[in-house]
């Protein structure tokens, strides 16, 4: 079992940082060594597996997850400034934390890949015969030019990570979903495999990143005396459920006194 209360994955702290970097080359070095095979191999698949496999790559789109988190952020956010009452002002802010940490988890990690693949520039597996395995062009515009690493990866795995730190419980059946979404990128010929790994690595270590930040920021989670990261008691959640219950056991029923 992965222990997703380490401040950072795969070893990536202070003292190993230097392994895991070595390691995530390494892996990027054999994910690259098997690309053009892997890719041909994958696209080989019978159609009804690839259009299957089409209709799950739109998840590793990240507006679905930006658009929804974003707007309810604000919307929270601005209700908390406003509310008087200071439990539900307090509750108002742990939402908006929450949505925040969607927001962030998930747009950080997105936002260095679009950059990144940009100023890459590797060329798709469409370019093959063209440019071979490394061909690059900087084009801004030209998303055929935009291979390395895939978004799609980045999204679905770092939202696999968000919605862990969360609520552990679901981290495995989501990351799980990611994989094969990352899959789909190269079964449908978009995406190298290395391409999905850089994208995976980038998207777990952009979200542990947001989850540091915010943790060093006291919002959301908070390091216990081990230095690891937990989430924050959501106190005025309770304290609200609780005035509620409370409220609706001391309520008379319909049709008495």
């Amino acid at each position: 079992m992965t222990d997703l209360s380490r401040p950072w994955p795969l070893g990536l702290d202070e003292n190993r940082w230097w392994a895991t970097a070595g390691g995530a080359l390494a892996l990027l070095a054999v994910a690259l060594a098997f690309d053009r095979p892997l890719s041909l191999w994958a696209q080989s698949w019978p159609e009804a597996v690839r259009v299957a496999l089409a209709e799950i790559t739109p998840y590793g789109e990240s507006g679905w997850i930006l658009y929804p988190s974003g707007v309810l952020f604000a919307a929270t956010a601005i209700l908390a400034l406003v509310v008087r009452r200071k439990l539900i002002r307090l509750l108002l802010w742990q939402f908006a934390e929450l949505f925040g940490f969607f927001f962030a988890g998930v747009g950080l990690p997105s936002l260095i890949a679009t950059l990144s693949k940009r100023l890459i520039g590797r060329g798709r597996p469409s370019h093959y015969d063209d440019t071979g395995l490394f061909g690059v062009h900087w084009n801004w515009l030209d998303w055929t030019y935009q291979s390395f690493p895939s978004g799609h990866a980045t999204t679905a795995f770092a939202l696999a990570a968000v919605i862990g730190f969360v609520s552990e419980r679901w981290f495995y059946p989501v990351l799980a979903f990611a994989s094969v979404m990352a899959v789909s990128r190269v079964a449908l010929g978009v995406h190298y495999p290395s391409d999905v790994v850089g994208g995976a690595l980038l998207g777990l270590i952009g979200a542990y990143f947001v989850r540091w930040v915010f943790a060093r920021r006291g919002w959301m989670f908070r390091f216990d005396a081990a230095g690891r990261i937990a989430m924050r008691p959501t106190s005025s959640l309770k304290r609200v459920l609780a005035l509620r219950r409370r409220s609706s056991a001391g309520a008379p029923r319909p049709g008495r006194p």
